[in-house]
Order: structure tokens, then sequence, then C-alpha cells
């Protein structure tokens, strides 16, 4: 039966119309979610607004400890059902949507954890003549209103990430969830108000279009913005903020990895085709461009494509089901015309290279595409991994930088010399060794340099962004 979700904006009623969620696997109905028109987004940024300049109103520390609590129970009581309901929504199969859960449920942790540890500081007084007889010291303060624009590609686990930190830190917050996936944050907003989260701080909506999406994220009155999605969009939307609203970008890379000629082969494939076809490739920093010594480059690809043979793809909520479909059908005609065009540039299709249904795409591994081929200059957001044979380390590491965007990325190597090499030479915000480039755990910083991102994202980071220094001084004699 389809989940229907009304208005979540308190006291708002809106003349556009609703929506219906379908799944990306069979495109059934699963859900149907009102939409937010112009009168809908004023009415939410007015509340919310509102709320953070009545500081009598804000939520004190020990009450959103216990809200973030409760929930932390709720969520770990219906885990199963989100997970299901989860990889029926956004197409990730069930294994991982269940892992997806329960990172969501350790990044509420984490917030209770932070909220414990995360203080102001003194600031050293007393060293010079004009600073004697003073005391100085920090508090922490929420910023203001936070506006979080969401993707699709982890439904559960993104608004954790954005909405959490915002209850934690005490800011009233607008989530806007990607149209394809809105049934995941309304489950989580339902919870955070049952756990005691009064309506007013977190509204979810969807907007009815783009007017009222800038307007939620453009308006003066917003003091954070965080966003998840696609460079064009992020980039654009940064332009036109207010001025004084600070922002979040997590946008996608075209993840490298490097695999030196001693690279411990056997142990790198399963890492690298679950690095490359996890979700279907549909992760900001899964495996695309692998740059392998020629000496051990053949055996990287083919053993890939064994390993890309032997995935299990189809229904997401099947347990055996190991990788799922593509967000939308559109998608998958777009992953089949970038592998077109780099067979007709003379890549070599070792794996995969075809549709499964409308909805699926094969995992695909491809031998030395162009250069100058999509696959090999931008984020492919599909279950293809290119592998390019090189000459020395170096090549590799000029090729992996030849791009415009830096996020993470990996090498394979048994030597801590050219281990340390790649990782002061090459472009990235972290580098693995010896592991696939979309390893992540929720409290480690994670972010996107050049067009892939801006700011820090982790829960304690994203917390801290959130959060202003207001300092004071005391002057006094006795000081």
């Amino acid at each position: 039966m389809a989940e229907r979700y009304g208005l979540m904006v308190p006291g708002a009623k809106s003349s556009a119309p609703a929506i219906d969620v379908l799944s990306p696997y069979n495109r059934r109905k699963i859900g149907r979610v009102a939409t937010a028109d112009a009168a809908v987004a004023e009415r939410a940024l007015k509340t919310a607004y509102a709320l953070y300049r009545d500081r009598d109103a804000w939520l004190p520390a020990w009450k959103r400890v216990d809200i973030l609590e409760r929930t932390v129970e709720l969520m770990t009581k219906r885990a199963d059902y989100l997970a299901l309901e989860s990889a029926r929504e956004g197409g990730k199969p069930l294994v991982d949507s269940q892992h997806e859960v329960a990172r969501a449920i350790d990044g509420v942790k984490l917030c209770i954890e932070a909220l414990r540890t995360q203080a102001g500081e003194e600031i050293p007084m007393g060293i010079s003549r004009s600073s004697v007889h003073r005391l100085a010291f920090t508090s922490l303060e929420p910023i203001g209103v936070v506006t979080a624009v969401s993707a699709f590609n982890h439904p559960l686990n993104l608004i954790v990430h954005q909405v959490c930190p915002a209850v934690a830190v005490g800011c009233p917050v607008i989530v806007k969830p990607s149209e394809d996936t809105p049934l995941s944050c309304m489950r989580f907003v339902k919870i955070l108000r049952e756990a005691g989260l009064p309506d007013e701080w977190c509204q979810p909506m969807v907007t009815a279009g783009r007017a009222e999406s800038e307007k939620l994220v453009t308006d003066p009155r917003v003091g954070f913005f965080s966003f998840i999605g696609s460079a064009g969009v992020g980039w654009m939307l940064r332009s036109k903020l207010s001025p004084g609203t600070r922002c979040a970008l997590e946008h996608g890379g075209v993840a490298p990895v490097i695999m030196a000629a001693d690279a411990d082969v056997k142990r790198a494939l399963p890492l690298l085709a679950k690095g490359g076809f996890y979700h279907a490739g549909q992760v900001c920093v899964s495996v695309q461009r692998i740059f392998a010594h020629h000496s051990i480059a053949k055996s990287v690809a083919n053993g890939l494509a064994k390993e890309a043979k032997a995935l299990k793809v189809g229904d997401p909520t099947k347990t055996k089901t190991e990788v799922g479909p593509l967000i939308r059908p559109r998608e998958v005609d777009r992953v089949a015309e970038w592998v077109e065009e780099a067979k007709a540039g003379g890549a070599k299709v070792l794996a995969g290279g075809k549709r499964l249904s409308k909805t699926c795409y094969a995992p695909t591994v491809l031998w030395d595409p162009p250069k100058n081929a999509r696959v090999s200059q931008n984020e492919v957001f599909g279950p293809v991994v290119c592998v390019y044979p090189v000459r020395s380390l170096d090549q590799a590491i000029k090729r992996a930088n030849s791009l415009d965007v830096s996020f993470q990325a990996a090498v394979f190597t048994q030597d801590m010399d050219t281990a340390l090499r790649v990782y002061k030479r090459i472009d990235g915000s972290a580098v693995m060794l010896n592991d696939h480039t979309a390893f992540r755990v929720d409290w480690m910083p994670f972010t996107g340099l050049k067009h892939s991102g801006h700011g820090t994202g982790g829960i304690h980071h994203t917390m801290e962004e959130m959060q202003i220094k207001k300092m004071m001084v005391l002057n006094s004699p006795e000081l």
C-alpha cells in the first residue's frame, strides 16, 4: 500500500499538486507526497526565523539530547522496516540499506556525543599590557535557520547528516529531500516529532518548482545552506546566497585509484568491485578510474570483470541482490550512451556494457577508454569502472589530477614510499591506502575540493559549521 504524506509545515496549505513516488526498480507507485507552493515556502521560512529570533523559545541542550536519544530508540525498533522501505524507494540493495540504517542510527548517536564534548574555549589574556585584567572565552550558539537540500542516493543517512546536526545544535531546519526519494525523509521527521521535537523545528517539504526551492535557499533569513547533489545546481545556488549565509556543498567526483606494480591484486579486486558497483555506482566517491601499472593492468581489468559478472543484479528488496537499479530509466539511457561512446573511441568492454532492463544496467568494466570520453572526464554515477594502463607512477598521478574535480582517492601498493608519494602529490581530500575510494565512516571529515564541493561534511564537522563561536571579554581589576 502506498504511503501518503500531506504537508508537514504547520498551518500551511498548498495549491500545488501532490506527486507520486515510484520504485526505481519496477516503477510501481509506492507513495504520494504533497508539494509546497510559494506560500508554503514563505510560511516555513517565517516560522523557522521567528523561532530563531525568540531566544526564550530555544530548546535547551538537555532537551535536545532527550529528543535525540528517543529518536535512536524509535529508529532501532523500526530498523528492519526503515531498511526495506529505503531499498524499495532508493533502489539500494537490502543488505546495503540495512547498513545505511545502522549508519543513520549511529549518526544520531554521534550528534549526542558531540553535544557532550563540543565546547567553547578560553582566549589568552594578560599576555600584553593592553590585555591585563581581562578574561576572554567563547561559547557556541546556533547559526540560524538551516535549509538542507538533499540527494536520492542515501535517502535516510544523508537526511540524518543534514538534519540531525541542526537539531542537535538548536537550529530550526527546513529540509527538501529529492523528489525521487522523499519518503525516507518524511519518515525520519515523523520519528523526530514522535521523539518530542516540536513540529516547527524541522519542516520537510518537496517543492512545487525551482522558484520555491531557490526561495528556501536564497532568502536572507537563512543562516546556513546544506546541499548534496550535482555541482551545477550547487554552485548556482551558492552564487545566489544572501550576504552572510554560510554553506556546505557536497558534489561528486571521478574517483581515481592508482595501482602500483607491487599492488596485491587478489586482495584489491573485491574492494574495487565493492567501491565501483555499490549502489550501482551512484555514490559521489565511487571507484571510476583505475590507473594500473602496465605490468598488472590486464590482471586487474580481467579480474575486475570476473567480479562484475558474478554480481547479482535485480530487485533491491531481495536479500541476495548485490546491485539494484539506477534511480530513473533515463539514467540507464545516459549510462548506455556514455559506454557506447567509449566503445566507439576504442574502449574494450570486458564485462557488462548493456542494459538488463529499462531500470537496470549491467556492472561494466571498460579497458582503456579515450581520455576525452565522458566516462573518463565526468562522473558516470552508474555501474561503470574504467581501467587504464600506465607506464609510471607519476604518469598515473598526472592523469588522476587532470580533471577539475577532487574528492577521495586511493592507492594500492606494498611500499610505504610509493604510498606517501601518491598521498603527497594526488589531488584529493582523503587518500585510501589499499582500500577503495568509497570508504567512509560518519565521524570522519568528508570534503569535496575544486568543483566537488565546499566545506566539510561528517557529523561533528557539520555541527561545528552550524554554530558560531561567540566571545565575551570580562574586564575586572581582580583578574
